[in-house]
């Protein structure tokens, strides 16, 4: 009984070593990999769209608070500053 549950130790802790061998060898993205091309081809096309949204919907927050930015610094009135800012202003403006 001794001998079995011994046995019983040793295999567990194979089964042990090897799921750590296979998980740091990444077997799990190899397996992705090698499968259905058409799941591969929705989740990338999928992962695309929410990124292009994603870096537009980025990109416009910025350069609105950028521009907020810019008309409050030619609210201040600051001589050479007010001048080069209140360009950019107009330009983003008419760029609408």
């Amino acid at each position: 009984m001794f001998l079995k549950k011994k046995k019983y130790n040793l295999l567990n802790k194979s089964i042990d070593d090897l799921a750590d061998t296979l998980e740091k060898g990444n077997l799990r993205e190899l397996a992705y990999i090698l499968g259905s091309k058409k799941e591969i081809i929705i989740r990338n096309l999928i992962a695309g769209i929410f990124r292009g949204v994603g870096v537009g919907i980025g990109v416009t927050v910025i350069t609105a608070i950028l521009v907020m930015i810019l008309q409050r610094i030619v609210r201040l009135n600051i001589p050479i500053i007010g001048e080069y800012v209140s360009d950019i202003v107009e330009i983003v403006q008419k760029s609408r």
